[in-house]
């Protein structure tokens, strides 16, 4: 309200300058399909790109920059789960865990409650090496949450571990797992880590962090998959936000102190030039670049379609105790 008075050319001005606090993503070529990413960089030197569709599609590439080629899927024919959605599986997450890689993927189909969390186990993240595990967390239309976009983050000794997950409805939770071996096991201590009390809780994608002694919670936030520029809100369509605490199971705020569980995110990435709905993100320690912050986003040069989704990374820059992008 306070620049309605303000000249067109100088509201198109202070735009250009908000946009500019985001750098464009780093370099991709070859196979630059991705959603929902998931990035691993093996002992060897060799990454691994993993991305909903295709039974969780495997990519790999010598430099994170690629070439990237396809190399297959983690799942092959279907999941075990005997659920609708589960030729075509979501949001695959891995997590390195004493000699074991863990893919954590989630089975469902568009706007529907009944979904499962399942998960693979490789010693190698080579295609046709993955073991299905099945299910750790499962919703129905009764539950409070969606049981999809699962992540496991270490607590605060070596056997303490949480999975979080959750889109749309009360939106993010968390509980205890066990590990043993290659099983995995939901222990308790559920609860609501994040939520968007507003309009239709577009909040989703929990990926958390562990830095030193803070646990870091970036979340996806508004308007995802089907988009029209001409129409969506450029600030509430799929945009990057985090925030954070000193316990694994919250409480998280923002760098203004606002809850996670009551809207609280301060933006890390949004929409800027062609660079348009960034999301889906993870993070990892790359020897070569530091932290790393992985997602997928569209390019309006190209187009918005979901086939034509791009992998996008860049580096972090952490400014008391807050990341941000270079």
């Amino acid at each position: 309200m306070l620049f309605s008075a303000f000249p067109a050319f100088l509201l198109a001005s202070l735009a250009s300058v908000a946009r500019a606090q985001y750098p464009d993503p780093g370099a991709c070529s070859g196979y630059c399909f991705t959603h929902d990413p998931a990035v691993v960089k093996r002992a060897d030197g060799k990454y691994f790109r993993f991305s909903t569709l295709d039974l969780i599609g495997i990519s790999t590439a010598d430099s994170l920059a690629g070439p990237w080629t396809q190399s297959g899927s983690v799942i092959q024919g279907a999941s075990i789960i005997n659920m609708d959605g589960n030729t075509v599986l979501w949001a695959p997450d891995v997590s390195y865990i004493r000699g074991i890689y863990y893919c954590l993927y989630s089975v469902s189909t568009s706007g529907s409650q009944t979904s499962a969390i399942g998960y693979a186990t490789s010693t190698t993240l080579e295609s046709g090496s993955w073991t299905d595990q099945g299910i750790i967390v499962t919703s129905t239309s009764s539950s409070p949450y969606n049981a999809i976009d699962g992540n496991i983050v270490n607590g605060t000794g070596d056997n303490e571990w949480y999975i979080q997950w959750g889109s749309y409805w009360n939106n993010i939770y968390q509980a205890r797992v066990a590990i043993d071996g290659e099983y995995v096991f939901r222990s308790g201590n559920e609860h609501q880590i994040g939520y968007e009390p507003s309009g239709s809780h577009q909040m989703e994608g929990a990926f958390i962090w562990k830095r030193d002694s803070l646990w870091y919670q970036f979340l996806s936030r508004g308007i995802c998959c089907t988009y029209d520029p001409d129409t969506d809100p450029i600030d509430q369509v799929y945009h990057i936000t985090v925030c954070r605490s000193d316990n694994p199971a919250g409480p998280y705020v923002d760098q203004d102190g606002v809850a996670c569980t009551d809207g609280g995110g301060t933006i890390v990435l949004a929409s800027h030039g062609n660079v348009y709905a960034p999301g889906g993100q993870g993070v990892f320690t790359d020897d070569v670049y530091g932290d790393v912050l992985y997602y997928h986003y569209l390019d309006l040069s190209v187009g918005v379609a979901y086939s034509q989704s791009k992998f996008g990374w860049n580096v972090i820059n952490w400014v008391d105790g807050w990341p941000t992008l270079v």
